[in-house]
């Protein structure tokens, strides 16, 4: 069984690019990254459209969270929530989504969607506990750019 560490000086805060490198080692460990998915270009992307809602969590120099949150003006999106395995269940997701929404709710978004991956039940537990919904919706893609 995996030793559980206990954060000790946690800071949240806007993701900066010198953090590319641990965040995405950060996806890695969550098992978040897909083949069809480069995080790094999804990183650029995101930074050509603004960081303030792309958020790392820091314990003692050490990037543990992250999650990537977008406006359009109609929804809020939220992308890339994780938290290394070691430092789970002390509450640092809520926290991440707490931040989130309050930067969200911010820059006037009523509601938040969200996708969550068939099967992945603790997460859907996860979030079910911290007030989200089912929206009874099936979610359809369209890749414009292969990667």
């Amino acid at each position: 069984m995996e030793k559980r560490s206990e954060l000790q000086r946690m800071d949240i805060r806007i993701f900066h690019t010198d953090d590319t490198e641990n965040v995405i080692a950060l996806w890695q460990a969550c098992e978040l990254t897909r083949p069809w998915n480069n995080p790094g270009l999804d990183i650029n992307r995101k930074l050509a459209v603004g960081s303030d809602l792309f958020l790392v969590a820091e314990d003692n120099g050490r990037i543990v969270g992250s999650v990537m949150g977008g406006y359009d003006g109609h929804r809020g999106w939220i992308n890339y929530l994780a938290v290394d395995p070691t430092v789970r269940k002390q509450g640092l997701g809520k926290k991440l989504m707490l931040d989130v929404e309050s930067r969200l709710l911010s820059k006037g978004c009523p509601k938040i969607n969200l996708q969550v991956r068939t099967g992945n039940d603790d997460v859907i537990a996860f979030y079910e506990a911290i007030g989200f919904t089912d929206d009874n919706c099936t979610s359809f893609g369209k890749r414009l750019i292969p990667d």
